[in-house]
C-alpha cells in the first residue's frame, strides 16, 4: 500500500487494481451519484476499463497529483475517494480538489478533514498556486465542504449536458483558494 497523507482520522493511499469492487459499492449507490449521474452507476466495465487505468496513469505522470484511495485510519475500512489533480495537462500550477465518499461516511467530517489536508500539501510542498472544484448549484453539502476547506465561491455558470440532472437547471459553481490567501 503506498500511502501519500495521513490525518487524524483518514489516510490517503494509491489506487490499486484491487481496489475494482470498492469503486464499483461507490458509484453503485444511486445517492452518491445524484449530483454527478443523476444516479445512475458506473458499472464494473467502465471501472475496470476507464476508470481506474485513468487513475493509475495520473501516478505514473504526476506521482503525487491525482486520484486516492480514502480510508478510515483506525479500521482501514474504505470511505471513498479524493481528486487533487492538475486541470491542465502537464500543469501544476492548478489542481482540481472533488470527493466522492460512501453514504455511511457523510455528515462526519470527512471530505473537510481529506480537503485541508491536500489543500495544505498541495500549497506548502507540491507546488500548487490554485485549487478549484467543482459542484451543482443544488449540492449544499459539497458546497459546504468547499467552504469549510477554505476555498470561495467564484461563480456559477452552465454546462450542456445529454441528460438533464434534477437540478441542473440551476447551473454549476466554482469555488477557488489561491496560495497567497490560504491561511493554513
Amino acid at each position: 500500500m503506498s500511502v501519500f497523507l495521513t490525518t487524524e482520522r483518514l489516510v490517503l493511499r494509491r489506487f490499486t487494481v484491487a481496489d475494482v469492487e470498492h469503486l464499483v459499492e461507490l458509484d453503485g449507490d444511486p445517492e452518491v451519484m445524484r449530483y454527478l449521474t443523476g444516479g445512475v452507476p458506473t458499472s464494473r466495465e467502465v471501472v475496470e476499463a476507464e476508470l481506474l487505468p485513468l487513475y493509475l496513469a495520473h501516478y505514473e505522470q504526476y506521482g503525487d497529483l491525482g486520484w486516492w484511495a480514502a480510508e478510515e485510519r483506525g479500521s482501514g475500512a474504505f470511505l471513498g475517494w479524493f481528486e487533487f489533480r492538475p486541470t491542465e495537462e502537464g500543469e501544476r500550477g492548478e489542481v482540481e480538489l472533488g470527493y466522492r465518499l460512501r453514504r455511511a461516511a457523510w455528515g462526519r467530517g470527512y471530505a473537510t478533514e481529506g480537503a485541508r489536508a491536500l489543500i495544505r500539501r498541495g500549497f506548502t510542498g507540491l507546488g500548487v498556486e490554485r485549487v478549484v472544484a467543482y459542484t451543482m448549484a443544488v449540492n449544499a453539502g459539497s458546497r459546504r465542504v468547499m467552504e469549510k476547506s477554505g476555498l470561495a465561491y467564484v461563480r456559477t455558470f452552465h454546462e450542456d449536458y445529454p441528460e438533464a440532472i434534477a437540478g441542473s437547471e440551476h447551473g454549476e459553481v466554482e469555488y477557488a483558494l489561491e496560495s497567497a490567501d490560504w491561511t493554513g
